[in-house]
C-alpha cells in the first residue's frame, strides 16, 4: 500500500503551496460544496480536508465506511470522497451503499492501491458507481480540479 509522509508537505498547505506548484487560496469556487471524506489514514483526512477547506469548500470526515455512511444519512451533502482500501467497511461497499440511498451523489474514489493494482480497484469504483477517480499520491490542484468537475452540474442548476 502506497503511503506519503505529510511533514515536509504541511508547512507548504499553510502557505497555500502544493507539491505541483501554487494553489490560488484566494479564488473562490464557484459553488461552496459540503463534501464527505472517508479515508482510513488520519494524515490524508487532515491533509485533504485542510485543501478542500481552503478552498472555500465545507468537509466533514469519516475514518470509514459505516461512519461515513451514517453521517450521508443525516447530512445531505454534494460530494463525497472516498477511500478504497479500508479496515472494517471498504469504499467499494461503502459506494454502492452511498448509491443506492441517492443514486444522484456524486462520488470520488482514492486509491494507492493494496491487495490489488489501484488501477485494477479504481476501475472497478468507477463500474460500481463512482464519478470519478484519483490515485494517491496527489496534489492540491489535482484533487481540487476534480473536485471541482464533480460539483460543476450542482453549481449550474
Amino acid at each position: 500500500m502506497a503511503h506519503f509522509c505529510l511533514s515536509p508537505i504541511i508547512p507548504e498547505i499553510f502557505s497555500g503551496k502544493t507539491c505541483q506548484g501554487h494553489y490560488d487560496w484566494q479564488s473562490k469556487p464557484a459553488y461552496m460544496a459540503k463534501i464527505l471524506l472517508i479515508d482510513d489514514d488520519e494524515y490524508i483526512r487532515m491533509w485533504t480536508s485542510i485543501h478542500l477547506d481552503k478552498a472555500g469548500h465545507q468537509t466533514m470526515t469519516a475514518a470509514d465506511g459505516d461512519p461515513g455512511i451514517d453521517l450521508a444519512s443525516k447530512i445531505k451533502f454534494d460530494l463525497v470522497i472516498t477511500d478504497i482500501i479500508m479496515p472494517d467497511k471498504e469504499g467499494l461497499e461503502t459506494i454502492i451503499e452511498l448509491k443506492k440511498e441517492n443514486p444522484d451523489l456524486p462520488i470520488i474514489a482514492m486509491s494507492g492501491g493494496g491487495h490489488m493494482s489501484s488501477d485494477d480497484i479504481l476501475e472497478l469504483a468507477l463500474s460500481l458507481g463512482a464519478n470519478a477517480i484519483l490515485r494517491k499520491p496527489f496534489d492540491g490542484g489535482e484533487l481540487l480540479a476534480l473536485v471541482e468537475s464533480c460539483i460543476a452540474p450542482i453549481s449550474d442548476s
